[in-house]
């Protein structure tokens, strides 16, 4: 492990300061340097949320300090390349301010696109990408603003994406009261904040940091022993029976998870303790921090559909994809969401590869869930049977499409597929095309009345509740 890590200082084009606890510890140099900014964040959180709250410190320099840290922390994870970063940060404002702001979005696409298939630092995420117009209520940010939601340290490295106007209440200091709104009415005028009842964050912090040792824990000793290019291996595929194949490639899919798990629910735990992330009050009248989670781990392990995997992973980037792409293209709107979703993340082959099966196994799922599901719905005891049923189909097929967004390459993807016979893909199409029905025509704008065209309007809210569901 030693070897692979010092290989990997060679290949990173961030700092090596941290190559000799990159050494002790086996994990590649890239992956040292971001959990130290990781947790650098967190102290740094709390620090901002504590001495630069917007009682203590004016809404430029809050900006100014999330700005400064965060370009920081690309500087020295990234090294060079984060010039890449930095550069379409700088192009996209440009255009912001150029261009009308109602085509904002479709410029921005545009330029999304282009920077996505040349750079490969795919995590880091820049919402401007495709904002709504309705987002910036007809104002274009200063540019100290739109760098401070662009590269601010709570999400540069890892996300998760937040609406623009859920920045600007955060950093101006109205993101708890909007969300009290009936029960805070005050403000004292000082730089614009209002006085709301502080609600702290640290039973959330503390129980997602929680979560995130038992990731790390599941990595280490779980993850590492069941690696993923086991899949690919040549001997392997060759010798090992299909069931033995199959069953390895469920676990190690399953064991790979942690990590992701871990680093979506750190950086939530690095928002939270900034004091970003309040989402309201739940049922039980209890402070819920969820604004921005990216990840629903119960949702994911007891998922029985695949579109009840999806809207539970990466879940802010799903309401991103929605927003601006599916619910947006007037025809074809669940291919063009999958490939779009490639896109943002790189250029590597076997995101295309999973993004382009997962279109004819969602609608498989569909068809299938549509035709069958009703007649499972009579007895409790016949509805558990399909349940599990549903769901170990559902983590198989999740672990056939997930396999070559890890294994990346063309020639590992091929071999893995072929050893699988290709059955998932097979299967995907025949249900798609024995269980097709034609869709209803969408009604156009001018069938819509006046109620539904608001109705519409209301649920493409950056911070509307039902953003929270993915139909793709």
């Amino acid at each position: 492990m030693g070897e692979r890590a010092a290989d990997s200082a060679f290949r990173t084009t961030g700092s090596r300061w941290l190559l000799p606890l990159s050494l002790y510890s086996g994990l590649s140099i890239d992956q040292v340097n971001f959990l130290a900014c990781q947790l650098l964040a967190l102290v740094a959180a709390l620090w901002f949320r504590l001495y630069l709250s917007p009682s203590h410190a004016s809404p430029p320099v809050r900006h100014a300090f999330v700005t400064l840290l965060g370009t920081g922390f690309l500087i020295f994870c990234f090294g060079w390349y984060s010039a890449h970063i930095l550069a379409v940060v700088a192009a996209n404002y440009l255009i912001i301010i150029k261009a009308d702001i109602q085509n904002v979005h479709r410029y921005s696409m545009v330029t999304a696109m282009g920077y996505l298939t040349a750079c490969h630092v795919n995590r880091v995420f820049i919402f401007s990408y495709g904002i709504p117009s309705t987002d910036f209520s007809g104002v274009r940010p200063s540019l100290l603003e739109y760098l401070s939601y662009n590269v601010n340290f709570l999400s540069v490295l890892v996300g998760p994406c937040s609406s623009y106007r859920d920045h600007i209440d955060f950093i101006e200091g109205r993101h708890i009261s909007r969300r009290l709104r009936p029960h805070a009415a005050t403000c004292n005028g000082q730089n614009g904040y209002d006085k709301t009842p502080d609600i702290s964050p640290l039973r959330a912090v503390c129980r997602k940091l929680l979560v995130c040792c038992g990731c790390l824990l599941l990595f280490l000793f779980v993850t590492r022993s069941l690696p993923i290019t086991y899949n690919a291996d040549r001997d392997f595929v060759s010798q090992a029976p299909f069931l033995t194949r199959l069953t390895y490639a469920f676990f190690s899919i399953q064991a790979a998870r942690p990590k992701f798990y871990f680093a979506w629910t750190l950086a939530d735990a690095v928002n939270n303790a900034a004091g970003y992330g309040f989402k309201g009050l739940d049922e039980s009248g209890k402070p819920s921090w969820d604004l921005v989670s990216n990840i629903n781990i119960i949702g994911i392990e007891t998922a029985t559909s695949f579109k009840t995997f999806i809207d539970n992973w990466n879940i802010q980037t799903g309401i991103w994809l929605k927003t601006v792409c599916y619910d947006r293209a007037p025809k074809h709107r669940l291919a063009l969401t999958f490939v779009l979703s490639a896109l943002w993340h790189g250029v590597f082959p076997g995101y295309y590869f999973t993004f382009i099966t997962a279109i004819p196994i969602t609608m498989a799922a569909r068809a299938i869930r549509r035709s069958v599901r009703h007649y499972f719905l009579g007895s409790r005891a016949v509805k558990l049977g399909y349940d599990v049923v549903t769901w170990a189909a559902t983590q198989l097929t999740i672990c056939y499409t997930v396999m070559p967004f890890l294994l990346l390459s063309v020639g590992d993807t091929y071999l893995y597929y072929r050893s699988m016979y290709f059955h998932v893909h097979t299967l995907s199409l025949l249900a798609a095309v024995a269980l097709h029905r034609k869709p209803k025509p969408r009604e156009t704008s001018s069938s819509v009345s006046p109620a539904a065209s608001s109705s519409l309007s209301a649920q493409l809210q950056p911070n509307h509740s039902n953003n929270n569901e993915k139909v793709y």
